[in-house]
């Protein structure tokens, strides 16, 4: 292709892009430690979801968001859907929550206890009643299961009544529905996490059948992980299902998309791209907790690095680096993707940006269109929504 033919296709290709925001990442959240309030915050469903439709008239790309049961839970799930819509907006993963209750200390579906199993797989089966009422796809599952000693457990027991309630969701799920399952190394168990990595939730994913797909969170491996690699296994494979995008500098995620590594964010969209996951079919969403930063800009700026990253990754000369890589030139390799990586994009996608009727420059727009003093007036009483809430 020509520069101007390619800058087309790589300008029409970002334009199909669609970035999830979580429900969640409106609310208050913090650590283990403290959690910090905002003024302004959310103090329902309905007010995460104006939120979420502000960030997607600013940035034109995130038209779907997440929800997470029971912390979005409402009497009418059809009727949410329906607010969303009015808002420009559609209900996307949903998000289930089997770690919050006393019941769960020793673990949800892999519990000892049947009737703690019992319990665990009928909400995981309400979910999927959720996504019936609001036209979801999406299932997400992540279970903190596992246990804090030696000899706590039947390890591989615990596998089996894993395997049993996945099962269960599976067989409820409906046409055009899929489970995504997530992993994550550790924490909350201290010893022996159940779903702890990309392998066992493939491993499970590939036994169910192909409504089960694996999600990545790119904050949940061990430092040193090449999450690429597993983008490029899964994807060849066909069971890469979506992302959790976030970062993490130490041994957990919550930052931004692209802080920490996004070098490394690059790395992963050119495998996505190459691998042939750029499509619908791979759920590109954030799963982030803002706990020092102003939520919505935090947000914001979160799907314009995932931009930024696609958009770099889109740049890569393909020829070239084949032709390295058949030639055995390893700087000329490298060279196609550094190449590619220092593109300076921001003016690219700011053109995409407005091609799409939305804002060149997202975070200037949303200071200057005082909708954050707006909120700050508004949202007067009531509690507002944060982690656990």
């Amino acid at each position: 292709m020509t520069g101007r033919s390619a800058v087309s296709a790589v300008k029409n290709a970002l334009k199909s892009q669609a970035v999830e925001t979580p429900s969640w990442a409106f609310g208050n959240s913090g650590t283990r430690f403290k959690v910090f309030t905002q003024p302004g915050v959310p103090r329902t469903p309905q007010e995460k979801l104006t939120d979420a439709a502000r960030v997607h008239a600013h940035t034109g790309v995130a038209p779907t968001v997440a929800l997470h049961i029971p912390w979005d839970r409402v009497d009418d799930y059809g009727a949410l859907a329906a607010e969303a819509r009015e808002l420009g907006l559609r209900i996307g993963a949903i998000n289930s929550n089997v770690f919050q209750d006393d019941d769960y200390k020793l673990g949800s579906v892999t519990h000892p206890d049947a009737a703690v199993r019992r319990k665990a797989l009928g909400h995981l089966l309400e979910c999927v009643d959720v996504m019936d009422a609001t036209g979801s796809r999406d299932l997400k599952l992540w279970f903190s299961d596992g246990t804090n000693y030696p000899g706590q457990d039947d390890i591989s027991a615990r596998q089996g009544r894993l395997a049993e309630a996945l099962a269960a969701v599976y067989e409820r799920l409906g046409e055009g529905q899929r489970m995504l399952l997530e992993y994550k190394l550790f924490e909350p168990a201290f010893y022996a996490t159940d779903v702890p990595d990309w392998g066992t939730a493939y491993a499970h994913c590939l036994k169910l059948g192909e409504k089960a797909q694996v999600v990545v969170d790119t904050g949940h491996h061990a430092p040193g992980t090449n999450i690429e690699f597993i983008v490029a296994l899964l994807l060849r494979e066909g069971k890469l299902g979506g992302f959790d995008f976030n970062s993490r500098f130490y041994a957990d995620d919550d930052l931004m998309a692209g802080a920490a590594d996004p070098f490394q964010l690059f790395r992963i969209m050119y495998e996505v791209i190459k691998g042939g996951g750029f499509t619908a079919g791979t759920a590109f969403m954030l799963d982030q907790c803002h706990n020092i930063e102003e939520k919505i800009p935090a947000i914001i700026r979160s799907v314009m690095n995932v931009q930024e990253a696609t958009a770099k990754a889109l740049l890569v000369d393909a020829d070239a680096l084949d032709a390295a890589q058949r030639s055995g030139d390893v700087l000329a390799a490298n060279a196609a993707l550094m190449d590619a990586y220092n593109t300076d994009v921001r003016p690219l996608v700011a053109e995409v940006r407005a091609e799409l009727g939305a804002d060149a420059d997202p975070v200037a727009a949303y200071h200057a269109s005082g909708y954050s003093e707006k909120i700050v007036a508004e949202r007067i009483g009531g509690t507002q929504a944060g982690w656990g809430a």
